[in-house]
């Protein structure tokens, strides 16, 4: 499973770095992504790290968001600066997990956190 953590409240312009470990008996992490649902909104992806490392970005966070991950500990991070308001939502992290429970890779998802920004 997937536990995410280091939402909260900051002003706008200010930073938060997010973290999503998987957890379980795993044999490997393949993608993994933060998502992000603003009330009334569709979920959207925000950045993705590919299990080689290659990065994408949304637009919106280009150059203010930076994903990264550390293999040995199966977590991605998300260090956002120069947070807006509009960046305000809940995110959850999404990543493909291999656990000796499933026959290969499953898509998992972190329970949220809520990350506001005030202006």
């Amino acid at each position: 499973q997937l536990q995410a953590s280091g939402g909260g409240l900051v002003q706008a312009g200010g930073s938060l770095r997010l973290s999503c470990a998987a957890s379980g008996n795993i044999f490997g992490v393949n993608s993994m992504r933060w998502f992000r649902q603003a009330p009334g909104k569709q979920r959207e992806l925000v950045a993705g790290i590919a299990s080689g490392g290659l990065t994408t970005y949304a637009d919106s966070v280009k150059g203010r968001f930076t994903i990264s991950k550390d293999n040995a500990k199966n977590t991605v991070f998300l260090q956002m600066n120069s947070l807006k308001p509009g960046d305000s939502a809940v995110y959850y992290c999404n990543a493909e997990v291999w656990t000796t429970a499933t026959p290969g890779f499953q898509q998992y998802w972190g329970q949220g956190t809520l990350v506001t920004v005030s202006s």
